[in-house]
């Protein structure tokens, strides 16, 4: 596979509504042999994923702005602007995002494959904003996750 150097502008890559979010993949396995998935994510004030855990890839988060506290494996670590979070493989988290702003971050998962999961769980989002997230179906955000690697546990954190 041949991979060539690329510069994707603030406004470009893939995105996807996901869960009511924002995702924009910066990079993906086919740009990275596999080896990393890089997407911005916008989530909005009070966003929370259900308690999950991936079966193959380490997650990390580098907030750019807003506030977030992250629970992985029994911890509480909070974050903001400047802050890198690591949520190895196989370890049980979420994260619940500050009231008062969106979170932006840098999502990178190692190895790659997580686009896809994106992909499959959200739709297009070519408008680039924030929607009214609409409801979510859980069971088929369970089998779209299952496909992908990754094992939901619970419902959502709420403060």
């Amino acid at each position: 596979m041949s991979v060539r150097p690329y510069v994707l502008k603030a406004d470009e890559g893939e995105a996807y509504w996901f869960l009511g979010n924002l995702v924009t993949v910066k990079a993906a396995g086919a740009q990275t042999r596999g080896r990393l998935t890089v997407a911005e994510f916008v989530n909005p004030p009070g966003f929370a994923p259900p308690l999950h855990r991936h079966q193959t890839e380490d997650e990390l988060f580098y907030v750019i702005s807003g506030t977030a506290e992250f629970r992985c494996a029994g911890e509480v670590l909070p974050a903001g602007p400047g802050d890198l979070v690591l949520l190895p493989v196989g370890l049980p988290h979420t994260f619940l995002v500050g009231p008062d702003e969106p979170l932006r971050t840098l999502q990178i998962t190692t190895p790659s494959g997580f686009e896809g999961f994106a992909a499959e769980a959200g739709e297009a989002a070519p408008e680039r904003r924030l929607p009214d997230p609409g409801p979510i179906d859980p069971a088929a955000l369970g089998h779209a996750a299952a496909r992908h690697g990754i094992e939901l546990l619970g419902p959502p954190p709420t403060h």
